[in-house]
């Protein structure tokens, strides 16, 4: 499997997100600049963390001018997997392919530390891996993590079991009902706050987050090649 890791002037969580699917996880991976035209030739998008654009105006509305944001719009419109972390989170709700906003954290301070998660769906392509309501422990690094929707969107999320992960004990940003992380209704764009590609080895802390990156291949080996 062939994934892009986009890269927007800003992003400092690529190299990584590129680690994790190079060295921990064992596929190939690619740095994918932000001008970008065509995005044809991977089968999973990473937009990672960082802060594109310096984070001036709201996080993520100007990356999502960039021209290979159009090109995600294709891939997700294709059933590719798209995940995007952290600022990539922010990104794709800006894009419009994920409902709601990113907003300052409650206490209005950055805050990095290791949080636990809740597996609220492990029925989706980037969760099956783990078991479902299992508790896993991932970093987060943020400064506008706080999830928000209005609460007919929230209604959706819920009808549709579009949240996939929630703060489990701590709310560490003031998030809407604890949640994450959600999936778009199709199923295949993923975003959350904290960081999975920072935990893929125990040498780093831990290794809760190499399952999310394994339940992605595992779902496209089985759609795609054992098919072939």
């Amino acid at each position: 499997m062939k994934f892009a890791v986009l890269v927007f002037p800003g992003s400092n969580c690529d190299l990584d997100m590129y680690h994790a699917i190079k060295d921990e996880l064992g596929e190939e991976a690619e740095y994918v600049w932000h001008d970008a035209t065509d995005l044809s030739e991977y089968d999973g998008i990473l937009l990672p963390g960082g802060f594109s654009y310096g984070d001036y105006l709201r996080c993520g509305a100007i990356a999502r001018f960039s021209n290979v944001m159009a090109e995600v719009v294709k891939a997700a419109e294709a059933g590719k997997p798209v995940l995007g972390v952290c600022n990539g989170f922010q990104i794709l709700t800006e894009a419009g392919l994920l409902p709601g906003a990113l907003l300052r954290n409650k206490n209005l301070k950055f805050m990095c530390r290791t949080v636990d998660l809740k597996v609220v769906n492990n029925q989706t392509l980037f969760t099956n891996q783990y078991d479902q309501n299992e508790v896993i422990q991932i970093p987060i690094a943020h400064g506008e993590g706080n999830y928000y929707c209005d609460e007919v969107t929230l209604q959706q999320l819920k009808d549709n079991n579009q949240i996939v992960f929630t703060y489990e004990g701590e709310n560490p940003n003031g998030s809407l009902e604890n949640i994450a992380g959600i999936i778009n209704e199709k199923g295949n764009v993923l975003g959350m706050m904290p960081h999975p590609e920072r935990a893929v080895n125990e040498l780093i802390g831990g290794a809760d987050g190499l399952a999310l990156f394994k339940s992605i291949v595992k779902q496209w080996r089985e759609s795609y090649v054992n098919q072939a």
